[in-house]
């Protein structure tokens, strides 16, 4: 997809709010544009990359029963070829969050959501699965747990918790994700997740902020704000909580 031009010779992203996303690149500019991303609604009604998307790009089933849906397919690309981050980074649902925002939005989420003690449950089982991923690289949840040794009883819960704290926190982040093949080799169902550290996928100069954490949530509050004037403060800071 092109990209208009301003004045000062900066590509600026072709996809303007109130636009259908069409395409994968479409998704690409959308996040791009608006920063900060939900997969599916969010609690500002009709923000969301489902609510942008074209009627013919969100779930259909078929008439044989199968499905179809190129939103959820193109979660991978946006990733991988998109450099956008992906993870479960709003109120514990699914989104994106563009490269440029990222180091803003890892500094205030660091801060806010600040990693336990290391000597209770839940700051040592985030111990090993950081632990895990620094050490092995990327790896779906089931590997990862097994990789952690948490495969005792309602240790799946447990780790699926932490996992998702994580992601809020900005420490665990998708990579890509990893979909079973039939027997004549075609991608079928939902697709894993493969999980790995921020600091593995996008280098360490991507995580460097030069502002304090509140000064990131305030530059990110502004372009929230001027992006959705409509929206109210409180569910913009919900976004960013």
């Amino acid at each position: 997809m092109e990209r208009d031009i301003d004045l000062n010779g900066e590509a600026q992203p072709s996809w303007r709010l109130g636009d259908s996303i069409c395409t994968c690149a479409d998704l690409i500019e959308c996040v791009d544009t608006v920063g900060f991303l939900p997969m599916f609604e969010s609690d500002i009604e009709g923000f969301s990359a489902d609510a942008f998307a074209a009627a013919e790009c969100r779930y259909q089933v078929r008439p044989d029963g199968s499905w179809v849906w190129p939103l959820w397919r193109w979660k991978g690309p946006v990733v991988t070829e998109g450099g956008c981050v992906y993870g479960k980074f709003f109120a514990g649902k699914a989104g994106f969050v563009s490269r440029r925002w990222w180091p803003d939005f890892c500094n205030w989420r660091r801060h806010s959501h600040p990693l336990p003690q290391s000597d209770t449950e839940a700051g040592m089982v985030m111990d090993i699965v950081l632990c895990e991923l620094r050490e092995g690289g990327s790896m779906v949840s089931r590997d990862l747990r097994a990789a952690c040794g948490l495969t005792g009883p309602r240790m799946r819960a447990l780790f699926d918790r932490h996992v998702l704290q994580l992601q809020m926190a900005c420490r665990i982040v998708t990579e890509d994700f990893v979909y079973p093949h039939d027997k004549h080799g075609h991608e079928y169902g939902w697709g894993l997740s493969l999980l790995t550290t921020p600091e593995r996928l996008l280098g360490p100069e991507a995580e460097r902020c030069d502002r304090t954490p509140e000064e990131s949530h305030h530059r990110m509050m502004e372009h929230l704000q001027k992006l959705l004037p409509n929206a109210k403060e409180r569910q913009l800071l919900k976004l960013l909580k």
